[in-house]
């Protein structure tokens, strides 16, 4: 049976418990509103650890934007029935105040240099110290043996990845593939806030993504994003990047780039969606 716990305290005894008894564990971190894309984070989890543990919390510190934070789907019992049903062992739903007693202004960051400030992070300044600071925290809790997380968000990945190894975490961090619906639309909880036509609109971005991926070998970068972006605009998006750099160290294309990423970022009314796609140049 799923349990639910709010206190870190009570977090850390139980999986004390667990790790005496020589359990692996295996954490998979979210803001809620799941979907599948996040029961397949805890079903990849589950494949190599015994004990599988979920975080429930909408970090404050990582929204730049206060309406997106208040607008940010909250589904807490649907999601704690889901989670149930999928099989994992404890759901980890602090307030607030319990992950940063001393109030956001007076909280210790984690600060990853240089990807925290490229890309997505200069469209959103301080997001990406807001979502290394709180993964740093939860890590610190939940000490896991290894962490899932979506391929969707592909930078915050790499941050990860490079916050882990930098930091000498014991974690293996695990990225898997993005899971999508039939229309090619990356699942995301923001697609809860699409109308009935900007979800027909949506699948728009994925596909302007591919088409960019089918040509970038034999095609001039800038000019695929530009007709990309005039494709997307003309249906309702606005862009907000399209961005084609090294898989990675997300730095500019160079001739010794043996993959590339392509990552979009496009608001549908007030909606932000991304999306991405790597590719093999070699």
């Amino acid at each position: 049976m799923l349990k639910v716990v709010e206190q870190p305290s009570e977090l850390r005894s139980a999986l004390d418990a667990a790790r005496l008894k020589g359990r692996k564990i295996g954490f998979v971190p979210t803001m809620g509103n799941l979907h599948a894309g996040h029961l397949a984070l805890v079903n990849e989890a589950q494949k190599s650890c015994d004990v599988v543990v979920v975080s429930i919390f909408v970090n404050p510190l990582q929204f730049n934007n206060s309406s997106d934070l208040a607008n940010y789907p909250r589904t807490l019992e649907q999601d704690i029935t889901a989670l149930n049903q999928a099989g994992a062992d404890f759901v980890f739903t602090p307030s607030a105040e319990e992950l940063y007693p001393n109030g956001l202004e007076a909280e210790t960051k984690v600060t990853v240099p240089v990807l925290s400030d490229i890309l997505e992070g200069e469209l959103r300044p301080g997001h990406f110290d807001g979502v290394s600071t709180v993964v740093c925290k939860l890590f610190n809790l939940v000490q896991p043996h290894l962490a899932v997380f979506g391929e969707k968000d592909y930078q915050q990945l790499a941050l990860i990845r490079k916050m882990t190894s930098d930091l000498l975490l014991p974690i293996e961090i695990i990225g898997l593939a993005t899971v999508r619906e039939a229309s090619g639309l990356a699942m995301s909880s923001r697609n809860n806030r699409l109308s009935t036509e900007q979800l027909q609109t949506a699948p728009l971005l994925a596909k302007e993504m591919r088409n960019i991926a089918s040509q970038l070998s034999h095609s001039n970068q800038a000019e695929l994003s530009k007709a990309a972006q005039q494709t997307l605009e003309n249906n309702g998006f606005k862009c907000d990047g399209i961005d084609i750099v090294d898989a990675e160290s997300l730095s500019p294309l160079t001739p010794q780039s043996r993959s590339a990423v392509i990552l979009m970022a496009a608001f549908l009314g007030d909606v932000r969606l991304i999306d991405n796609c790597v590719i093999e140049l070699h």
